[in-house]
């Protein structure tokens, strides 16, 4: 294990201190405990009363905690001119966050296996059970998953969580290989059939303009109705610390520093018992920050950066909420690119000024060079641009999103193995990796409380995997654009290797909090060359595809 620096305790206990000595001068805000970003009914619904101009809510980064979510659902009830479907809504989810506006007992609980509050002291705990069944060209296969879950609070500030959740896949569903929008794993099983676990937990202290967290979690940066293209929280759950500071009402921002996983073995530190090798992974870390400014209501403009370091302990200069990472890593290593680090910035616009629209824009840039931005031989180009629009309840019931994704060749690569925007070799970014694109078009309909039916068109293209081609060594087929540096002015989609086109319709029934039944039903158009490198090998039996399924908990 590496060894922490001073200065990371320092920082630590820095901002324990100073957010009120344990509490005593800083009025309550309540504690803070995630809701995780698989539980879509929830945020599905905030996220349409805020494009209504009912509630105003930075949806940059998520989860969203249960006491935010508890006080955007008490603004809502208070609000006239919300539908009859709005108002039931609102009462069937403050039955369980309405447990955060009050050590009582709630009213009309939700049922939970578990549950005690008093004037210090809040718990619940619910087990976590869940069926999928899947058909693809005539034949079926299913994923099951079963644990528990807890959390609660303790006091005024401090909150914490923690979810066990052991899964089983009767087929290959997804790898680190496989360009599909479904959360990455580590398997443990063999080539047929699968099976892992995630454990998921973590603590947080609140004060009245913040909070700070250490967490093993998912998470997402960046907008999108479709995945997001900074973080998109399809990794398996990492460590990470959190801060979120809110000083004003038109300035907030997000920090995290995290503990990746490079599954790249450090053969220094690896070493020979009696029965085999002990294999040791190269440590790999992620600090990254997005400062949000409110220029006007409504609408929120995002700036930040980030920097994945690998191969050396942790950086206390990283562990500075809001510094430029670049200039730091440059400090440190020079401009060399043999022991440099990777750098990123990221971009995003989000406006909610025109009531029942949403329009947002994302930007990550993976190369920071202004030497050679406007070099047309020389620019990298790395460059991953969503653009999108939801319009909510026009008419009532009704949203309708648009959105368009492009993924210039090598975003999220790097040409030293340990510092690629990867952690467990699952992609951080959007699923489709580098040099691709996607159109995503989407009809929504929610008729009754608890229902959401959804019909989708989307079109997907991903174009030469350069970097594969790099390591594999086969430079003579590269595009000789720049001899000096082969991944510099490399062609977007040059040829498309694989592409496909899928019709989906989407049904879900959310019975009681966070129990639901869900269904869907695909017809998809897959080739190119690369068809059986990128999807899995189950899905390309027939064009049709259902799936079927129940949960409780996530």
């Amino acid at each position: 294990m590496s060894k922490l620096y001073p200065g990371f305790f320092s920082f630590v206990f820095f901002l324990f201190f100073s957010t009120g000595h344990f509490g005593f001068v800083s009025s309550v805000k309540a504690q803070s405990v995630p809701v995780h970003i698989d539980n879509t009914g929830i945020y599905t619904f905030i996220d349409e009363l805020a494009n209504i101009g009912v509630i105003e809510v930075n949806s940059l980064v998520k989860p969203y905690s249960r006491k935010d979510i508890a006080e955007w659902l008490v603004t809502a009830s208070a609000t006239e001119g919300l539908t009859t479907r709005q108002r039931e809504e609102i009462e069937f989810y403050l039955r369980d966050f309405g447990k955060e506006l009050s050590n009582e007992w709630p009213v009309n609980k939700r049922f939970d296996i578990f549950y005690y509050s008093d004037s210090v002291f809040r718990l619940t705990a619910n087990p976590i059970l869940g069926l999928e069944l899947f058909s693809s060209g005539g034949e079926m296969a299913y994923h099951r998953f079963n644990g528990g879950e807890i959390h609660g609070t303790i006091g005024e500030h401090f909150g914490f969580y923690g979810s066990l959740r052991d899964n089983y896949e009767s087929e290959i569903l997804g790898g680190p290989a496989y360009l599909i929008d479904r959360r990455g794993a580590v398997y443990k099983g063999d080539e047929v059939e699968q099976d892992y676990s995630e454990a998921r937990g973590g603590i947080s202290w609140t004060w009245d303009w913040g909070e700070i967290g250490l967490h093993k979690d998912h998470y997402t940066w960046g907008h999108g109705y479709n995945g997001a293209n900074i973080l998109s929280g399809n990794t398996p759950s990492h460590a990470f610390l959190s801060l979120n500071i809110k000083p004003v009402s038109w300035f907030e921002l997000n920090y995290m520093h995290g503990w990746l996983v490079s599954e790249v073995v450090d053969s220094l530190r690896s070493f020979g018992y009696y029965d085999g090798t002990r294999e040791v992974f190269a440590d790999k870390y992620l600090a990254a920050n997005f400062m949000t400014v409110r220029p006007l209501k409504g609408l929120n403009v995002s700036f930040g950066n980030s920097i994945i370091y690998a191969d050396t302990k942790i950086n206390p200069a990283f562990l500075v909420p809001f510094i430029f990472f670049k200039s730091v890593d440059h400090t440190y290593n020079g401009a060399s690119n043999e022991v440099g680090q990777n750098a990123q910035m990221f971009f995003d616009i989000s406006s909610r000024q025109i009531n029942h629209l949403h329009l947002y824009s994302t930007f990550f840039v993976d190369e920071i060079s202004f030497n050679r931005m406007f070099d047309s031989k020389q620019n990298s180009n790395y460059v991953s641009a969503k653009l999108g629009a939801r319009l909510s309840e026009l008419p009532a019931g009704f949203a309708f999103t648009m959105e368009y994704t492009r993924t210039n060749p090598m975003v999220y690569q790097h040409k030293i193995p340990t510092t690629p925007w990867t952690s467990n070799q699952y992609s951080m970014g959007h699923y489709l990796k580098d040099n691709s694109d996607e159109v995503f078009l989407e009809v929504q309909y929610k008729p009754i409380r608890g229902v959401k039916l959804q019909l989708s068109y989307t079109k997907i293209r991903k174009g030469e995997d350069y970097q594969a081609i790099l390591v594999e060594g086969n430079e003579e087929s590269y595009p000789e654009v720049n001899m000096e540096e082969p991944r510099w002015g490399l062609p977007f989609m040059d040829a498309v290797r694989f592409e496909m086109q899928k019709i989906e319709f989407k049904g879900s029934w959310q019975v009681i909090n966070d129990g639901y039944v869900f269904l869907s039903l695909a017809n998809k158009d897959i080739s190119g060359p690369d068809r059986e490198k990128y999807y899995p090998p189950y899905f390309l039996e027939g064009d049709f595809t259902g799936r079927f399924g129940v949960n409780f908990g996530f």
